[in-house]
């Protein structure tokens, strides 16, 4: 069923309406052969990229849509009702393309940012290691001063379109920095020395494909040092507050396609006499799953909204990524069990949005990582009672 949306100019809505159009047109069509298949869909970035929809939230002084973050989350989740892997993939550019945005230098953002933002080119965002998941302070991977710039050398793990991508924000230890300091670069697939190892074999968003990168001692020219060098923990941060709430909209467009399937379906459906829907049990489950859908989207709506104000809003994009991704999980399996057992057939999409939910529990920060971090901004914020 069509979302009711409150949108802050007219405008925004002509945009969700193209991005439907777009998307019923271009994504579901492909989405259940190219997940069969594990066929990483390339070219439907380059038509989003035609479209304008890959560069929306950046300035349109570098190319990009001039979006706020609360018009943009509802293009991914729109696209995510129609195929995670493809929305996944637009929120993990738009991550890829936050560090130079943010913290390049004027020569970078002038002379990289508009074909990033432009979508012609693909991103891919290499912080997490194989032994450092959710610590990436204890990361191995090294860049070190050479002749004309950096050598790095290491491997980076579960990186979202590894192999495809056309550039790499990608976080090195810079030990002379200090022993714990960490550079952020802008990395090609040019470079000698940089590949990709073979695809990870996924239970969901098999589309989107996930690889280990490896850089074996690849010189890095010195102007592909984005931000200040030792800095890079801090960019990689701030990268991924904004990546949470991608997340969390590519979460909750899974969860309102896997309602509205269960919806149709249980109308459809008749037990005892009548359809499904019309049993007490089943309409409290697809009750349950409408208030879990539009709790996740107001969440993640609030914390867009504040970031959209220049307000601090780590602490909303950690909520909104545990609330809609638990949602998503919770939905998701709820959906399978309307459908009873066609819901776990191939026949319908539900088993596959229920593989596909579990990931987003785990990626851009596990939902117990999350927890954590909510809980330190409790704390922090907390005021100790007079006297």
């Amino acid at each position: 069923m069509p979302v009711e949306r409150e949108l802050p100019t007219p405008e925004a809505g002509d945009l969700l309406a193209l991005t439907r159009e777009i998307a019923d047109a271009e994504l579901a069509p492909r989405a259940a052969q190219y997940e069969r298949e594990e066929r990483f869909p390339r070219e439907v970035f380059r038509l989003l990229g035609d479209a304008g929809l890959m560069g929306l939230p950046f300035g349109e002084d570098v190319g990009g849509g001039g979006q706020p973050y609360e018009v943009y989350l509802q293009v991914v989740e729109e696209l995510a009702a129609r195929w995670a892997s493809v929305a996944l993939g637009v929120s993990v550019h738009t991550l890829s393309c936050f560090p130079v945005d943010n913290f390049g230098t004027e020569a970078q953002r002038r002379d990289l940012l508009p074909d990033m933002v432009g979508g012609q080119l693909l991103g891919a965002y290499c912080l997490s290691e194989a032994h450092a998941g959710s610590d990436p302070a204890a990361m191995r991977a090294g860049a070190r001063a050479g002749a004309d710039g950096w050598v790095a050398s290491g491997e980076k793990a579960w990186v979202t379109h590894g192999g495809h991508a056309d550039f790499y924000s990608t976080f090195l230890r810079t030990p002379d920095d200090g022993e714990r300091a960490i550079s952020c670069f802008h990395l090609t697939p040019d470079l000698a020395g940089f590949s990709a190892a073979p695809p990870e074999q996924k239970m969901g968003l098999t589309g989107s494909t996930t690889a280990a990168i490896r850089l074996d001692d690849v010189p890095v020219p010195a102007d592909r040092l984005v931000g200040e060098r030792g800095r890079g923990m801090g960019i990689a941060l701030a990268a991924l507050d904004s990546g949470r709430l991608g997340v969390s909209a590519v979460a909750v467009g899974l969860a309102q396609s896997a309602l509205d399937l269960a919806v149709s379906y249980a109308v459809e459906r008749e037990a005892f006499g009548r359809p499904i829907a019309q049993h007490q049990g089943v309409s409290f489950l697809l009750a349950d799953m409408a208030a879990a859908v539009e709790s996740a989207r107001a969440m993640y709506l609030v914390a867009a909204r504040r970031k959209d104000a220049g307000k601090p809003y780590s602490r909303q994009a950690s909520i909104a990524k545990l609330v809609a991704t638990d949602a998503a999980m919770k939905v998701t399996t709820d959906a399978v069990q309307v459908l009873g057992g066609a819901g776990y057939t191939r026949d319908h999409p539900a088993e596959r949005y229920m593989r596909e939910a579990k990931v987003m529990q785990i990626f851009e920060g596990t939902n117990q990582i999350q927890r954590m971090v909510i809980g330190r901004h409790l704390t922090a914020e907390a005021v100790p009672p007079a006297g």
